[in-house]
């Protein structure tokens, strides 16, 4: 049986909630194109957005820790990855728009630059007075402009739909947008705490012992009976699990009362809401609080990893010093784009694109290092 782009948007109609966004609802593209006539226009979105290059380089970004410093730790792909699964589970239970779901969550950190947020940091302070860097907007550039696979429009063409849910971290101060989106944004946060937590623990820079006295963490020690002086690799693995499943339980839930409280019945009352409706409960936003303050105090702030900002730091500066004295020395895509964005901006975005491992290679070969 062959199943159409119709067929697959009845679906929608008669599967999803009221106030999830439907497919056929997408509010077209910037530049007119004939949709397919097998997928939906949100799962062309998602399949755009897997085939990028910006995509494709998240393997060799930093999450928290370089990705020479182990095969095991988050990269900013795998930390995508996972953010895209949590995102589609909560859309399932609460009758959302899967499909955009993931979409959003596939694509919300293109924008990143190497070495994680200390990278974003040292980007913004370096285009100071070029209109800065931010990698939210970042992500709209790559996917407006900055990837160039198609011969009849510059980006990706995505649907308005799409590209209003990628812009949920910068505006989303109101309920102004999607469930999907606000979906995604709460999905990061949940994958970022869960995983960082755990890379810290795998990296031994932080130890069960320090995590004594979290509501957070207490609360796991309870639910699985657990001696907190002794954790193996295997509890370690348990302890992520039961933590995942918990929170993705907690944000379905509460979500779904909000919802249900705030008597939304379409995709317009959902936009018209004054606040989020995609939110933890109150307890579980206090405990997620209390393990942000602890990691930014005990993993963030680490000595092993100050040196790496200091590391990025370094590369970063010196890298954007020298291609703005030698423009030349950009590569040829990049050149191409000079006329039009300026040379600050050009070299920022090439900077962006950059993995980790691609900077120390450039940073390395400039200075005549290995």
């Amino acid at each position: 049986m062959l199943v159409s782009r119709q067929t697959l948007e009845e679906r929608e109609v008669q599967t999803l909630a009221p106030y999830a966004t439907l497919s056929r609802d997408q509010r077209g593209r910037a530049y007119p194109e004939t949709e397919s006539a097998t997928r939906t226009a949100f799962q062309k979105d998602r399949d755009r957005v897997l085939h990028t290059a910006a995509f494709r380089r998240l393997e060799y970004k930093t999450q928290v820790f370089l990705n020479s410093q182990g095969d095991h730790y988050r990269t900013r792909l795998t930390h995508t990855l996972e953010v895209a699964q949590v995102a589609r589970s909560a859309a399932l239970a609460l009758g959302l728009n899967e499909t955009l779901a993931e979409t959003i969550a596939l694509a919300h950190d293109l924008g990143h630059p190497p070495f994680g947020h200390a990278g974003e940091a040292i980007l913004n302070g370096l285009a100071q007075g070029y209109g800065g860097f931010d990698h939210n907007i970042q992500t709209r550039r790559i996917v407006t402009e900055l990837e160039d696979r198609y011969p009849d429009f510059p980006g990706l063409n995505l649907t308005r739909a799409t590209l209003d849910g990628l812009a949920k971290h910068s505006r989303l101060i109101s309920g102004e947008h999607g469930l999907e989106a606000q979906l995604v944004n709460v999905a990061d946060g949940l994958a970022y705490s869960a995983h960082d937590l755990d890379d810290g623990l795998r990296s031994g820079l932080i130890s069960p012992h320090d995590l004594r006295g979290l509501p957070l963490w207490e609360h796991l020690m309870g639910r699985l009976n657990l001696n907190p002086e002794q954790i193996s690799e295997k509890d370690r693995r348990t302890i992520v699990r039961e933590l995942l499943g918990w929170l993705i339980g907690d944000l379905v839930a509460a979500s779904h009362a909000r919802i249900e409280a705030a008597g939304v019945n379409t995709p317009q009352d959902v936009a018209a809401h004054p606040t989020p409706l995609m939110d933890f409960s109150d307890g579980v936003n206090s405990d997620l609080r209390e393990l942000g303050l602890f990691l930014k105090a005990r993993l963030y702030s680490h000595p092993v990893v100050l040196r790496q900002v200091a590391q990025a730091e370094h590369c970063l500066h010196s890298l954007w010093n020298a291609y703005l004295r030698r423009p030349g020395m950009l590569p040829p895509g990049a050149q191409a784009r000079l006329e039009q964005g300026g040379l600050e901006r050009t070299v920022c975005d090439h900077l962006a694109g950059m993995t980790d491992r691609y900077a120390l290679e450039e940073y390395r070969s400039l200075h005549g290092v290995g």
